[in-house]
């Protein structure tokens, strides 16, 4: 007999000789059951390790000095592209009047003719074609005000806009350029009638400072007169067309900061808060007017919203610049917000709108006798935006860690074995009983 070892008389598994076990056919039919119960289970557990769930926090937005870009669509059906300005503010003291770079004015046939787009012109600040055809030599005059800093040739206005930009510097109303020579040499004014029928369709993306401001569509060229931010209305309301120009609208899409990629918004799941509909509230958004002074506005709250994959740490990042730390101008536009680790700096917002008629009254048309309109202000749909102090941040992470899973595997197999065990004695103490009262 060999020596036994000091560890013999801590075995806690016993063992029997092979001639002290009996085999039952209902011994291997239950364990076969067992083997498939655990092959089941075990493969649930490894489904439910390889799911990835999205976490949201909220936690303070303590981000500083960043930019934030804003993409629009919207359509006018009932204004033309030529009378339309669009101008963005903030409360930092940035004002950028007219249209910035990156978005796009496409003309549209009138709504009787279907509304299809018969031009598409893409609109950097204050690029107008430059006068080639004129002599060298020619200096237009700005008739009576100061030639624009961003004039082709200093102290004279050899175009058009020119004049208008002109105008505008002193607060001067411009109108149709009756008797303004280069404004007569372009057409200007029969440009204007030609388009007066037609809709526009205001679509492409602008970059901002991430701090409280607003941007609004409005008609005429816009200036500062005094402390206040006005527009020349002269051509808006002085129009040919029956009925007047109104500012009817649908915001076919609207959205701060980069659209989430399809296979995030599948993880999201539909019910998620970040779903198209809460994320973008605006989207499909139809306001009808046959009141050309008419005035919209939409108040917008900003949330920020982080979104990290999976396996995202902070310290590896950290080896990465952040989009902060890279010069504004090499990142392209729609690119902002898509950070080098995979992660994406997007922003979810809710509104609340107010419409009102520029002529006062109330809104007893719709039921709201009480509700009393100010006289005054400009035409024109209005976006007003406030950041908010926190932010969402949506992290990825799998249900469980690979500890937890070894953990769930060991319990399946020893649970479902201990039950089959139980299970097995029981019918086999069964069947013994049964045949010895048979025998009796």
């Amino acid at each position: 007999m060999p020596s036994r070892s000091r560890f013999t008389r801590l075995d806690a598994f016993t063992k029997t000789v092979e001639d002290a076990r009996i085999r039952t056919t209902s011994g291997g039919i239950v364990t076969i059951a067992s083997l498939l119960v655990i092959c089941f289970l075990v493969w649930g557990e490894w489904a439910d390790y390889r799911r990835i769930q999205v976490h949201p926090e909220l936690v303070v937005d303590k981000g500083r000095g960043e930019k934030m870009e804003i993409h629009l669509n919207i359509t006018f059906p009932r204004i033309p592209c030529e009378l339309l300005t669009l101008d963005v503010m903030d409360v930092s003291g940035e004002q950028q009047s007219g249209i910035m770079h990156g978005v796009n004015k496409v003309r549209l046939a009138p709504a009787s003719e279907g509304g299809r787009a018969i031009d598409i012109k893409s609109i950097d600040l204050h690029a107008d074609d430059p006068a080639i055809h004129l002599d060298p030599e020619y200096c237009g005059g700005c008739y009576g005000a100061p030639s624009p800093p961003n004039a082709q040739k200093a102290n004279c206005c050899n175009t058009c806009e020119e004049v208008r930009e002109a105008y505008a510097s002193v607060s001067w109303a411009f109108g149709r350029g009756e008797n303004v020579e280069q404004c007569e040499r372009e057409g200007y004014a029969e440009r204007l009638d030609s388009q007066r029928k037609e809709g526009c369709r205001i679509e492409g993306g602008i970059r901002v400072n991430k701090v409280v401001g607003n941007f609004h569509i409005a008609p005429g060229r816009s200036f500062s007169n005094g402390n206040m931010h006005v527009h020349d209305l002269n051509n808006f309301f002085d129009t040919p067309v029956e009925g007047g120009h109104t500012f009817t609208h649908t915001v076919h899409h609207l959205r701060f900061g980069p659209e989430l990629p399809a296979d995030v918004k599948r993880k999201l799941g539909g019910k998620s808060l970040l779903a198209d509909h809460h994320l973008n509230p605006l989207d499909n958004t139809q306001q009808v007017t046959d009141d050309p002074a008419y005035n919209y506005m939409y108040f917008v709250k900003v949330v920020s919203t982080s979104y990290l994959p999976l396996g995202w740490d902070n310290k590896k990042t950290r080896l990465f610049p952040t989009q902060n730390e890279i010069p504004d101008e090499l990142i392209g536009l729609g690119a902002y917000g898509h950070q080098i680790d995979g992660s994406i700096e997007t922003h979810q917002y809710s509104v609340t709108s107010h419409k009102r008629s520029l002529n006062g009254g109330d809104d007893a048309g719709e039921g709201h006798k009480e509700r009393l309109h100010a006289r005054g202000g400009i035409p024109g749909v209005f976006f007003s935006y406030d950041i908010s102090p926190m932010k969402v941040v949506n992290r990825e992470e799998r249900t469980k860690t690979f500890a937890g899973f070894l953990t769930g595997v060991s319990a399946i197999i020893g649970g479902t074995l201990t039950v089959a065990a139980a299970i097995d004695r029981g019918v086999y103490e069964g069947t013994s009983r049964i045949k010895k009262m048979h025998r009796l």
